[in-house]
C-alpha cells in the first residue's frame, strides 16, 4: 500500500508550496468528512494530504467592508454561532447547517462542501444567491471568483491542481434584504438533496424588489444561477401570481436525472415549489429589516 503525505502548513504560501510540489497528487483536508470517506472508499487517490486548518486565514470570521469574510474551512457549527453572519445571511446558514449530524456540523466546512464538486451541495446555492466571492491562493498570488464558477460538473472545479480557496466573502446587506434556502430530501434529516433553492432579494421603500439572485443545486451537472427567474421578480412586489410565474421559470431551468432519490419530472416540478417558498421566505425577510 502506497503511504500518503501529511502536510500541515500554516502560511498560504506553503500550502500553495505543497500543492504544486505534489504536482496534481495533492488533496486539501479541512473538515475532512467527505475527503476521507472517499480515500478511505477509494473513489479517490492522494499522494499527499495538505490540512490548511493551521492557517489563520482559513479559520476567521471577520466584519470587512460591511460584509463577512469567511474562511474556507470555518465550519457549520462556528458560522452558525456567528450571530451578526446569521442576521446578515440567515439563508447561507441554514444551509450549511443542513449538511450532517452535529457531529459533522463541528467539522464540515464552506470551502469543502463546494470543493466536493457535488451538484447537490446544500451550502452552494446559498451562497450564489448571495452574490458570494471566493479568494483563490495559487503559484501567481491570489485572485477572486464568484462561487458559481467554481463547480463545473459533478466533482469537478475550475481550480487548478495548485490552487485551493482560502476565503469567501458575503457582501453587505442594504436595507430590506432577506435570503433563505430550503431543499427537498427522501429522509427528514441527513440525506442528499434532491432539489435545493437558493434565492436573495432585496426591496425598495415601497416594498418593490430592485434586486435578487435565485441559485438551484441538485437539478443539473452543475449548480444554476437562474437569471431568467430573478427577472420575473425585480420590479414586482412578488404577489402569488408573480411567484407562480417564478416558479415556472425555475423548473424550466431544469436539467436533472432520473436516480432512486427522483424522476427528471418530480425533480423539475419540485424545484418549482422550493423556488417559490423560498422566495415568499426571504420576502418576509426583506420586510423585516
Amino acid at each position: 500500500m502506497t503511504q500518503i503525505q501529511f502536510a500541515a502548513p500554516d502560511t498560504v504560501a506553503d500550502a500553495v508550496k505543497c500543492l504544486a510540489d505534489a504536482n496534481g497528487g495533492a488533496k486539501i483536508l479541512a473538515g475532512g468528512t467527505d475527503l476521507l470517506v472517499q480515500l478511505r472508499a477509494g473513489r479517490l487517490a492522494a499522494d499527499t494530504i495538505v490540512d490548511i486548518k493551521h492557517i489563520p486565514e482559513v479559520r476567521a470570521i471577520t466584519a470587512e467592508d460591511g460584509g463577512f469574510r469567511v474562511g474556507a474551512a470555518v465550519s457549520g457549527a462556528e458560522l452558525g454561532e456567528h450571530p451578526d453572519v446569521r442576521r446578515a445571511w440567515p439563508g447561507v446558514v441554514e444551509a450549511l447547517e443542513l449538511i450532517g449530524s452535529a457531529q459533522i456540523q463541528s467539522r464540515a466546512s464552506l470551502g469543502g462542501n463546494l470543493c466536493n464538486g457535488s451538484p447537490a451541495a446544500d451550502s452552494v446555492p446559498a451562497m450564489i444567491a448571495a452574490a458570494t466571492i471566493c479568494t483563490i491562493a495559487g503559484p501567481n498570488g491570489q485572485r477572486e471568483a464568484p462561487v458559481e464558477d467554481i463547480v463545473t460538473g459533478p466533482g469537478q472545479t475550475s481550480l487548478a491542481i495548485d490552487e485551493f480557496i482560502v476565503n469567501f466573502f458575503l457582501p453587505p446587506r442594504p436595507p430590506h434584504s432577506g435570503d433563505a434556502y430550503l431543499r427537498f430530501i427522501p429522509r427528514t434529516e441527513m440525506d442528499i438533496a434532491v432539489v435545493g433553492a437558493g434565492v436573495s432579494l432585496t426591496l425598495d421603500d415601497e416594498g418593490t424588489c430592485t434586486t435578487a439572485r435565485v441559485s438551484l443545486g441538485a437539478v443539473a451537472p452543475r449548480l444554476l444561477l437562474v437569471e431568467d427567474a430573478a427577472r420575473v421578480i425585480i420590479g414586482t412586489r412578488l404577489d402569488d401570481t408573480v411567484l407562480e410565474k417564478l416558479g415556472v421559470v425555475a423548473s424550466t431551468a431544469c436539467d436533472p436525472i432520473d436516480d432512486k432519490r427522483g424522476t427528471v419530472a418530480y425533480r423539475t416540478k419540485v424545484a418549482g415549489v422550493l423556488t417559490r417558498r423560498a422566495a415568499a421566505i426571504a420576502l418576509e425577510r426583506a420586510r423585516a429589516n
